[in-house]
């Protein structure tokens, strides 16, 4: 393969192994951060770094000229920014700064942007009517850039499920303390490893035909109490236990949400096969 020039907006906990994947195919892999501390990082990891800011557009003026994007941007909650303003307006500043010989934008986005379907199964095609603030955040980003006159044709958004990994299986510390989980013990987890979440996106930023949405999980929705028994087990932990958690709390607010997604349209279109195709698989690469 002919080797491509990347840029990951948002070098963050899929950006890093992103980057590295695209390196080691011989890309040349551009990735932006806020710190100059992480900045010298991305140099040592081989990587040219960009100090940028999606909410300064001063800071964009200066975006390399590459044949692929990425925004991956994280919110950061000590910020004085709110979620709109990081993913809505930010990608419409990042929009606004680059090159239009990119061939190919990916919008990492999330299956927040989906409301409750009381256990059914969701798709690319289900109405999105998100309830807390990020998924309505990412639903202006999307409804920004499929309605953009020169960047809805080169995007792919992908609504990404629960990304877990090293250094990220949720609850891990109160389920090895014994401390309840606040959250009902019934409802779908929907789970993607982040080894997968990267696959997802290299086929979407090379894909030579492709639809303008994908749902990114594992396929393999799970129940919640089934979940955190099996991260105990791994973890020889006690049993774990739930309550319910604090009214209009972000851990309520989740828990209100109980769909399935489906992951077929990525499979059958993009040749998607996820490397831990459960949460088992994933679990035991992690905590076995």
């Amino acid at each position: 393969m002919v080797s491509r020039t990347r840029l990951i907006v948002g070098c963050g906990y899929v950006g890093q192994p992103l980057a590295n994947r695209w390196k080691q195919m011989g890309d040349l892999v551009f990735s932006t951060t806020r710190s100059p501390e992480r900045a010298r990082q991305f140099e040592q990891a081989g990587w040219r770094s960009v100090l940028a800011d999606v909410t300064n557009p001063q800071s964009l003026r200066d975006l390399p000229e590459t044949d692929t994007v990425v925004f991956a941007v994280g919110y950061d909650r000590d910020s004085n920014k709110t979620r709109e303003e990081v993913y809505n307006e930010g990608l419409k500043q990042v929009l606004d700064h680059l090159s239009e010989q990119t061939r190919r934008l990916i919008f990492v986005s999330t299956t927040g942007v989906y409301g409750d379907a009381a256990g059914q199964t969701v798709d690319e095609t289900t109405h999105c009517d998100p309830a807390r603030a990020g998924g309505k955040a990412f639903l202006l980003a999307e409804q920004c850039l499929q309605s953009h006159p020169i960047w809805k044709s080169r995007s792919i958004i992908l609504r990404m499920a629960g990304i877990y990994g090293p250094d990220r299986v949720p609850r891990m510390d109160d389920i090895q303390a014994g401390k309840p989980i606040p959250a009902p013990a019934g409802g779908a987890l929907n789970l993607i490893h982040v080894d997968d979440a990267v696959q997802a996106i290299s086929l979407a930023a090379d894909a030579e035909t492709f639809s303008p949405v994908y749902i990114v999980s594992d396929g393999h929705p799970v129940d919640r109490r089934d979940y955190y028994r099996e991260v105990a087990r791994l973890l020889d932990a006690p049993e774990p236990t739930f309550e319910q958690p604090e009214p209009n709390s972000p851990a309520a607010q989740r828990a209100q949400a109980d769909r399935k997604m489906s992951n077929q349209r990525i499979v059958n279109e993009l040749g998607f096969q996820p490397k831990y195709t459960n949460y088992q698989a994933g679990l035991a690469s992690i905590l076995g």
